[in-house]
């Protein structure tokens, strides 16, 4: 289906005037007409009776559409155009508007609601208490906006095969309205399902942190790509993927960001547990390393400045006391030893 612009129907204003002059002239004319004995008169009489019963249906083609909003109009089943951008139109008042999406609200920004869908509306009352009388049914304009969708948290394996939640946002819009109303069922559910579908595909193959021997890219590589470092990569992974599926539907996918990101509860505490021993090995290994060097120092400096002559014996003794006084996790407390050192 290929989207047809109407341009040529941007003359609401002048309808609505030629509607309003019509009744003010038909209503008097009526019984002027009916108690007239020509038969002009009568036939203005039933002319004016006719248009009194009947021209209000001319007002059901004039549409209002604001800024970044658009209405798909068929006639009688067929596909008649759609109308873009803002201003104030008359269409064939026979032609209706249809958008399946149009009632179906998603936890996302930028929907079209609380418009009628022709120019008769009457709403009365202040602040919070309002009511509104609506000829026509519930809107059914398409909004051209970028929008954003921020789906569920999913709870999904990685590539290790830790269950991990994770949610994202998708900014979005619509291109073409008229595949997105008739290519697909509705097209905002098919975005959120799709939506879903490429994150469970690209999630499972990361880890969450970074691990040995894994090929996030699929080049037989081993990388360091991960869920937590590699978030820019992931998301525009996530977005080509969706854009892939979305574009049957006339759907523009802007940018996708991964908006929550932790492991599920069931293993949160053994995941925590691993990177404090993690953090604990790594920051015991920096001590180490760090005392090594101390000693190798001090006891060159002893042995340069011929300060003391150690044996074997009692540079063990010394390279012992001193690392257990580097590498410990409490302060030293010396004895003083009056004594021979054997």
């Amino acid at each position: 289906m290929k989207e047809k612009i109407i341009t040529t129907n941007k003359n609401g204003m002048a309808m609505l005037i030629f509607i309003i002059i019509a009744y003010l002239v038909a209503i008097p004319l009526i019984p002027i007409g009916l108690s007239s004995c020509t038969g002009i008169g009568t036939v203005l009489g039933v002319i004016s009776i006719i248009w009194v019963l009947l021209g209000w249906i001319l007002a059901l083609g004039l549409k209002v559409l604001k800024p970044q909003e658009a209405l798909v109009l068929t006639l009688f089943g067929k596909y008649r155009g759609t109308l873009k951008g803002d201003g104030f139109f008359w269409v064939n008042p026979f032609c209706t508007a249809f958008n399946p999406a149009a009632a179906t609200k998603l936890r996302q920004s930028g929907d079209v609601a609380g418009d009628s869908g022709s120019m008769f509306a009457l709403s009365s009352g202040t602040g919070s208490d309002v009511t509104s009388l609506q000829l026509s049914p519930a809107s059914k304009k398409i909004s051209l906006k970028i929008m954003t969708l921020n789906n569920n948290k999913q709870k999904i394996n990685d590539c290790l095969g830790n269950p991990i939640e994770i949610g994202i946002a998708v900014m979005w819009r619509v291109t073409d309205t008229a595949k997105a109303v008739f290519e697909v069922d509705n097209y905002k559910e098919y975005l959120s399902l799709q939506c879903d579908t490429a994150l469970r595909n690209i999630v499972r193959l990361y880890p969450y942190d970074v691990a040995e021997n894994v090929d996030t890219t699929g080049d037989g590589i081993a990388d360091e790509g991960s869920l937590r470092g590699s978030s820019e990569i992931v998301a525009g992974r996530i977005r080509d993927e969706i854009q892939e599926k979305v574009q049957i539907a006339g759907i523009e996918i802007i940018e996708a960001r991964i908006t929550y990101l932790a492991y599920a509860p069931e293993i949160a505490a053994a995941m925590l547990q691993r990177q404090q021993a993690s953090a604990v090995v790594d920051a015991r290994k920096l001590i180490v390393d760090g005392a090594v060097g101390m000693v190798e120092m001090a006891l060159e400096q002893l042995s340069e400045k011929n300060v003391v002559e150690l044996d074997d014996e009692r540079k063990a003794a010394m390279v012992s006391n001193l690392l257990v006084v580097l590498c410990g996790n409490h302060d030293a407390q010396p004895v003083v030893n009056s004594g021979s050192l054997y």
